[in-house]
């Protein structure tokens, strides 16, 4: 069944990119209702649907507004919360233009889910069954959706810096595995990507302590990695978090090579125009048991969160 928050969780902290100040509230939706923000700060035209077809060009982010240019950037950790803690409705508001960046991860947002409760709903969830491959390419990044009875990850990334490397894994998404697995992994970037960031106005709430630094075999974050693969598992998160604005959770194995954001909503674009390559299905008590969130406890959380 469809699942909402039992209460309001709220969430403070700064934009990654905007450097400022910002508040956030989940509040619990009726069924069918899906993920919505609603920015407070705006007087008209304030949601926006968390959807794929919402979602506009942007660097380093994922960026969602309505028509009438009301916007909400940096979703992508919190929309993979969502999806990992099943839950298919809620009402975000939120009293500025960016999602609070917190430790970089998705596990405080999962942490804060979780104290709130989760309720089950009256209505099935309908879940998108891929039926064929789609794949899109932007030189040498992929990314492809497969026909799978769950939703599968597996992603690969190739950098040059030596304390990243090459790295690659595979998950299936049931069973709770994307707040145990992925929740606690956190956005990375290069050092020498910060000060060209912060030169064009990005990354100004960008710290130590809320994204993961490399300088060539060296990590600068204090306390160094949460996992040795904590890169390529931030990627699969960024992955859960884009993939789920298709609507509803995904039936399909995806795969990433050098991917990112804007590739993966090529895909869902791509998906969704490509004719008999996809159907929504209603699920079962039996078949949504392998839905990612399904059965999560508070006991699945990492320490860090």
């Amino acid at each position: 069944m469809q699942n909402t928050l039992a209460q309001a969780a709220i969430f403070q902290g700064t934009g990654l990119h905007s450097g400022a100040a910002v508040t956030m509230v989940l509040r619990p939706a009726a069924a069918d209702h899906g993920i919505w923000f609603r920015r407070t700060d705006v007087v008209a035209d304030a949601r926006i649907a968390a959807r794929w077809d919402t979602v506009v060009p942007s660097k380093l982010c994922t960026l969602i507004a309505n028509g009438a240019g009301v916007s909400v950037s940096t979703i992508e950790h919190i929309m993979a919360a969502l999806a990992g803690s099943a839950i298919h409705n809620a009402e975000i508001e939120i009293d500025g233009p960016e999602v609070p960046i917190l430790d970089g991860s998705s596990a405080p947002f999962v942490a804060g889910i979780l104290a709130a409760g989760i309720v089950a709903q009256d209505e099935p969830v309908r879940a998108l069954r891929v039926l064929k491959s789609v794949e899109v390419r932007d030189g040498l990044a992929v990314a492809r959706l497969e026909p799978a009875d769950m939703l599968e990850i597996d992603f690969a990334i190739d950098f040059a810096e030596a304390a990243i490397g090459k790295q690659a894994k595979r998950l299936n998404m049931s069973n709770g595995a994307f707040v145990r697995e992925l929740s606690d992994s956190r956005t990375f970037c290069r050092n020498a990507e910060v000060v060209a960031m912060q030169e064009r106005g990005l990354a100004l709430g960008g710290t130590l302590e809320n994204a993961v630094v490399f300088d060539g075999d060296r990590i600068l974050s204090p306390g160094g990695l949460r996992h040795k693969d904590e890169p390529v598992r931030h990627k699969m998160l960024d992955a859960v978090g884009d993939l789920s604005l298709a609507g509803g959770p995904i039936l399909g194995r995806y795969t990433g090579i050098r991917a990112g954001h804007a590739l993966t909503n090529r895909l869902l674009r791509a998906l969704f125009a490509t004719p008999g390559a996809w159907a929504w299905v209603d699920m079962t008590n039996k078949t949504g048991a392998k839905l990612p969130g399904v059965g999560v406890h508070a006991a699945d959380l990492p320490a860090c969160a």
